[in-house]
């Protein structure tokens, strides 16, 4: 049992002021690694826990970063789901090296003030959001009224709220235009397209067409975005179709997957028959058979530029949205 009343007392032994201890025991602020370790290890000696709740009265912080998953294009989905699990571990990640903790929830938006529930709570000092779904709106009139928010997701011309991202236009057409260079002629996007993200990838798609001179071929797919119900959907529409597509753009790697387990069930070679790309880059799409192909949107760097931008942000600073810019990983499936 620590016999060391208070930070002071702590922060004399240790030869350092009390602002340096607690900027290295919370990980926050500029201390030399060496400091931070040797601080860390006297602690741990001596078994001195600070007074984390004294500390958040006298800062008027919480430490703790409220990350929200809004689900108005799709109540089915869960955190999960593996785009979910695999965003919000890389912004855990992000967050404790700062000294932060993290609070997430599953929100589905029933009126226009989930947000504020967030923001007023006083559980928070600041918001990460994943995914504008279809709450655009609400993102975008909250922002300007709340500084310590930053969105995963599209950027539209004339857009206040900070959002970080791929360019969604151009990973939809470089998925396209790899498949017309493996020489597909009937290229279908499947998944959602409600939201600016899927959206914008779909219309990266037509723009990639348009510039091969095959528009008219395109082919819709929607599905749901959970993966069971994007299974039964494609299934459901390729089993009608009267002529096969031998390219198809899936919106998300979990599309990707759902689309892979349909066209198995119905016989159809991947990618003998059709090729098949994906879009996000997740740890899974290289476990599937065959390997998936597809659009990078750099998830871990993604994550690591939202949480810089958001303790920008909490410091009182303005700060623009960013672009990631996608990339094309190749693997069996086209």
């Amino acid at each position: 049992m620590s016999t060391i009343k208070n930070l002071k007392e702590f922060a004399q032994l240790a030869g350092v002021s009390t602002a340096t201890v607690s900027r290295a025991l919370s990980r926050t602020g500029r201390v030399s690694e060496e400091t931070r370790q040797r601080i860390s290890d006297l602690a741990d000696r001596l078994g001195y826990q600070p007074n984390v709740t004294a500390r958040n009265l006298r800062t008027q912080r919480t430490m703790t970063i409220g990350v929200l998953v809004p689900l108005g294009h799709e109540t089915s989905q869960h955190l999960s789901d593996p785009f979910f699990n695999t965003m919000t571990g890389f912004l855990a990640d992000e967050l404790s090296d700062h000294g932060y903790d993290l609070l997430l929830s599953r929100v589905l938006p029933k009126s226009d003030r989930w947000l504020d529930r967030y923001i007023g709570s006083g559980k928070v000092d600041g918001i990460l959001v994943i995914g504008q779904s279809t709450e655009f709106g609400v993102i975008e009139t909250v922002s300007r009224r709340y500084l310590p928010m930053v969105v995963w997701g599209g950027l539209v011309p004339g857009q206040n709220h900070c959002s970080v991202g791929t360019d969604n236009r151009q990973g939809g057409a470089l998925a396209t235009r790899h498949l017309i260079a493996r020489g597909c002629r009937r290229i279908a996007f499947a998944g959602p397209t409600r939201g600016p993200e899927f959206g914008e990838r779909l219309d990266g798609v037509k723009q990639a067409l348009r510039e091969a001179g095959q528009s008219e071929t395109l082919l819709e797919l929607p599905s749901h975005f959970e993966p069971n119900a994007a299974y039964a959907d494609i299934l459901d529409q390729i089993g009608r179709l009267d002529a096969l597509p031998d390219g198809i753009v899936a919106g998300s790697d979990v599309t990707a997957i759902g689309v892979l387990r349909a066209l198995g069930e119905l016989g159809i070679d991947v990618p003998g028959r059709i090729k098949l790309v994906g879009y996000d880059g997740l740890p899974v799409g290289a476990q599937v058979s065959p390997p998936l192909t597809t659009i990078d949107q750099q998830l871990r760097q993604g994550a690591a530029i939202m949480v810089e931008l958001l303790l920008r942000r909490l410091a009182g600073q303005e700060t623009e949205s960013r672009r990631i810019e996608p990339k094309l990983i190749v693997r069996a499936s086209a």
